[in-house]
């Protein structure tokens, strides 16, 4: 038989230097990674607080380079897939007039936006290509804690269908987005200033009621979206007005809602941005209605 010899004091004192090595690794790991998420939070707050939009289309491109590093160093790492997912989406939809060019960038945002939903949803990631029924019983398992990423997702989602409108699998789609964006509103209304609301009121205001759209809810989930921004988020008015207004050819509610948002002051902690876009956007819709209505 054989006898198993004692470890030597060096032996041990070399283990222990290994095994605290380990530790330390795991834990600047996780550092890093803590700080990682915080410097992708803390970029993409400072761009949306940003009053100059000139600055920001200059100066977005090599964040959106940076965020890709970031990635492709921890391509795990959530927080900054959905980081990268809001200034990609953001970007191509506020900045971007090549169709060709907003299609790869929305497509991109979806992406990063769907490996951060795969890495915390696995269940709700794979029932996306599932029939809507098992999707939608998927989707009554989250709870309120799932929200960041399946609101980021639903985002997403919705900036890859509108670059995408003439694509009919994107199109077959808008069910299911739609059901997220309910079930988002269901568990945290007041996420995002009551982002779920807008993207619902758009997608309820894309039809006419006579080809199978409604509106009239759509008109509802706008002035929800207004109420639970505290009439904050000025690019509310501009869509309820481009999306709503127009399509049931209410001349002066369209006009009063881009009144209003020119009338506004576009500072507002995490909004200035979009309301500075939603000013110009506005001004564009205002002399375009003269010749709509």
């Amino acid at each position: 038989m054989f006898s198993i010899p004692p470890m030597s004091p060096i032996r041990r004192r070399l283990r222990l230097a290994v095994l605290l090595a380990a530790v330390l690794l795991g834990a600047c790991g996780s550092v890093m990674r803590r700080a990682t998420d915080q410097f992708a939070d803390n970029l993409t707050a400072a761009i949306l607080n940003d009053d100059d939009p000139g600055t920001v289309r200059d100066g977005v491109p090599a964040y959106l380079l940076l965020i890709d590093g970031m990635i492709q160093g921890d391509p795990e790492n959530a927080g900054a897939l959905l980081a990268g997912a809001k200034l990609y989406g953001a970007y191509a939809g506020g900045f971007v007039s090549d169709p060709v060019r907003a299609q790869r960038l929305a497509d991109r945002a979806y992406d990063y936006a769907h490996r951060a939903l795969c890495l915390r949803e696995k269940e709700l990631c794979e029932a996306l290509d599932k029939p809507y029924d098992a999707y939608l019983a998927q989707l009554k398992e989250i709870d309120r804690g799932d929200v960041p990423v399946v609101y980021g997702f639903a985002a997403a989602w919705a900036g890859k269908i509108q670059v995408n409108s003439g694509d009919w699998n994107a199109i077959a789609d808008l069910p299911k987005l739609q059901a997220t964006l309910e079930r988002c509103t269901t568990l945290d209304p007041h996420y995002d200033n009551g982002g779920a609301y807008l993207y619902l009121g758009v997608i309820n205001s894309i039809r006419p009621a006579s080809l199978g759209g409604k509106p009239e809810q759509g008109k509802a989930y706008f002035e929800k979206a207004l109420e639970l921004s505290g009439g904050k988020d000025q690019m509310v008015r501009v869509l309820y007005a481009q999306f709503y207004a127009r399509l049931v050819f209410d001349k002066d509610l369209h006009d009063k809602l881009l009144n209003a948002v020119l009338a506004a002051d576009p500072h507002a902690p995490g909004l200035t941005l979009i309301n500075t876009l939603a000013k110009e956007k506005a001004k564009v819709l205002l002399d375009s209605g003269k010749d709509y209505f």
